[in-house]
């Protein structure tokens, strides 16, 4: 049975994270979407666990992040809630969950705690994004920031590109982080931005930053499990490093159970029940009387017709 306690007994929090960036520490941070790699990343010691709308890629099997609900969500961060308890969970707010409105977007924020079990939401976007972020706040929720490349605005960006190459769209990236900053984020994404933009912002903020593909210089670092297990075989972005290969070692297991099964290796023995030999015979009896009253009233039903 499962038992979430571990070696690192002490719950994670925003006021932890805080400390961390106070006192030059790194935060180690990962996306997860389920109970098992939940469970294993909190007995790993890690700060910080992001259900991911990426979910909708790397196990819905989408294009992009556009489909994703708030009930995939929910499903899915019900999941690693009861496999973590001790890392700082945090819920990303899908495509059109916030943007809308303000009132929706507390709303929906709110049902990522109150339901799915989150210590903290994200949202994307910078200035656009401030008004939510006050409001969320205000309702008692952390919320976690998002710039640079956010993959709900794919189409407006015109793909899968780095930001923040120039200096002006790099002074708009740091504008839009200390808005973020001064509107209530604990802590703020960076993404996909060259590794002088990331140093530069987060040597500005007071909250803490998290990088994805921003360089050494953010306050801590996010990758998702898949990627960092090798397990999402449709493509791995520039900045991964893979830890394992785990996608070929599960092809490799698939095909010996197959091999196995057809060459009639599995199940052995060992892997079935065995039924007691006096209560088999006691078996085998009882299904020879039943035959042979089947076939007496067989019989006599013929020498009625």
């Amino acid at each position: 049975m499962h038992s979430k306690s571990n070696s690192f007994s002490s719950k994670v929090s925003i006021h932890t994270w805080q400390s961390k960036k106070v006192h030059g520490e790194t935060i180690a941070m990962m996306t997860g979407y389920d109970f098992p790699t939940a469970a294993a990343l909190d007995r790993s010691g890690i700060d910080g666990i992001l259900v991911g709308d990426s979910l909708g890629m790397v196990v819905l099997g989408y294009d992009n992040t556009l489909p994703v609900t708030m009930q995939d969500m929910l499903h899915h961060c019900r999941a690693v809630a009861r496999g973590a308890s001790r890392a700082l969970l945090v819920g990303d707010l899908p495509f059109m969950s916030y943007q809308a409105s303000v009132a929706e977007a507390v709303r929906n924020a709110g049902s990522l705690l109150q339901k799915g079990g989150m210590d903290a939401v994200k949202l994307e976007g910078g200035r656009e994004r401030a008004a939510a972020v006050r409001a969320i706040v205000a309702a008692g929720i952390p919320v976690m920031g998002h710039i640079g490349l956010t993959p709900q605005s794919v189409h407006q960006l015109g793909g899968w590109k780095a930001q923040g190459k120039s200096a002006v769209a790099a002074r708009r990236l740091l504008e839009d982080a200390l808005i973020l900053e001064d509107a209530g984020c604990f802590s703020i994404v960076i993404e996909a931005v060259p590794v002088e933009v990331g140093q530069l912002i987060s040597g500005r903020l007071v909250i803490p930053t998290i990088g994805v593909g921003a360089g050494i210089g953010c306050d801590g670092q996010l990758l998702v499990a898949h990627d960092v297990l090798g397990l999402f075989d449709r493509f791995t972005p520039h900045f991964v490093k893979k830890y394992a290969d785990v996608f070929s070692q599960m092809q490799q297991a698939f095909s010996e159970y197959i091999t196995d099964v057809k060459a009639h290796r599995f199940p052995a023995p060992e892997h079935a029940n065995s039924m007691d030999p006096q209560e088999y015979r006691d078996l085998v009896r009882e299904i020879e009387m039943l035959e042979s009253e089947f076939e007496s009233e067989e019989n006599y039903s013929n020498r009625l017709h």
